[in-house]
């Protein structure tokens, strides 16, 4: 197992910046996320660390060892850093075992490091298919196995998994994640797919437009994210405005309790945005003795068998919200609905 360490690295190409000063710590033996949209600089700091970038700036250290920095930059060749690219890319000429065994000497090609590790992934029945007869979870299975074939420091997966159907995503996702940890791997994964994050990572490092916004366990990004953005990004916010007083946010939900967000201070009567998750929204019929909460109309209803979105107008709110309940709970578009708030919410003060 292997601590990788990556020190303010600022890194782009042709002299302008995608990297700004990122800095995070990937523990021995854990799964690290860099999670972040579409140009956000995930796919540069994953060749940073391969070697195949060099930054202009800052250190990529493994368990003490310098493979990038100011006078340093060892080849990828050298690094002990294994690589599970997007399309799996194996070899269409050599059938499994062969592909696995690619990066070993010669002589051990097709020796037991190969086969167990094939047993590892599952697929030690495949051993003599050629990858043109493998579905693409398998693929990405002997991808992996290859990638651990040489016993590298750090496993490095980029978006693995973004070009399997849906049912098969969550499968493969689980037998990789099982695979890692039974490896004892230190990995980073590099994906823009918030579930998969969240499912996978015992940490995840998110970034947007080259800065590091935050680090945390998944738990942590989730239920304390630092920005209104990482809030909205990760696991689809509500957010709504309202005046606070004192542990309350007064506004279009009624009173709700809520909790200040680290380094945001306001003050008595302040407008603030108030972030709730909707899952912490509570629907109730209308006129039920005991109900508290605001009256809204039902738009729409996006029903996923274990649970149900709902989307709500409340009158007092400019943009419609979102609901999550269970999916044995049945409302209907053009039906009035009480809503109330499981749970306190937590609050940005406004620029």
């Amino acid at each position: 197992m292997s601590e990788l360490q990556v020190r303010k690295i600022v890194a782009g190409y042709d002299g302008a910046p995608v990297l700004r000063g990122v800095t995070f710590t990937v523990p021995h033996g854990n799964l690290t996320a860099v999670l972040g949209p579409s140009g956000s600089g995930k796919s540069t700091l994953l060749r940073v660390i391969a070697g195949l970038n060099r930054p202009f700036e800052g250190a990529v250290v493994v368990d003490g060892t310098v493979l990038s920095g100011p006078r340093v930059h060892v080849a990828p060749e050298r690094r002990r850093i294994g690589l599970v690219p997007q399309d799996a890319a194996l070899f269409p000429h050599l059938d499994v075992l062969a592909n696995v065994g690619f990066g070993l000497p010669r002589s051990q090609r097709r020796a037991r490091r190969a086969l167990d590790l094939l047993d590892m992934v599952g697929m030690a029945d495949y051993a003599t298919r050629m990858p043109g007869e493998l579905s693409g979870g398998q693929r990405h299975r002997v991808a992996l196995a290859r990638a651990l074939a040489t016993e590298p420091d750090v496993v490095l997966l980029d978006e693995p998994f973004s070009a399997l159907d849906a049912a098969l995503r969550a499968d493969v996702r689980a037998q990789v994640r099982q695979v890692l940890r039974r490896a004892h791997t230190t990995a980073v994964l590099v994906t823009h797919d918030q579930d998969e994050a969240l499912s996978m990572a015992d940490q995840v490092a998110v970034v947007n437009e080259g800065l590091l916004v935050q680090v945390g366990t998944p738990a942590q990004i989730y239920a304390e994210p630092a920005s209104r953005w990482l809030a909205q990004f990760v696991g689809g916010a509500l957010v709504v405005p309202g005046a606070w007083h004192d542990g309350n946010v007064v506004g279009p939900l009624g009173v709700v309790p809520a909790r200040l967000a680290a380094g945001h201070l306001p003050r008595i009567g302040d407008t603030v945005d108030l972030v709730l998750r909707p899952e912490q929204l509570s629907l109730g019929a209308v006129g039920a003795g005991g109900g508290r909460g605001v009256t809204a109309m039902v738009r729409d209803v996006a029903y996923f068998g274990h649970d149900a979105v709902v989307t709500l107008d409340l009158p007092s709110c400019e943009q419609p919200v979102q609901a999550r309940v269970l999916g044995d709970q049945h409302w209907r578009p053009d039906s009035e609905v009480l809503v109330g708030v499981r749970s306190a919410g937590l609050v940005f003060t406004r620029p």
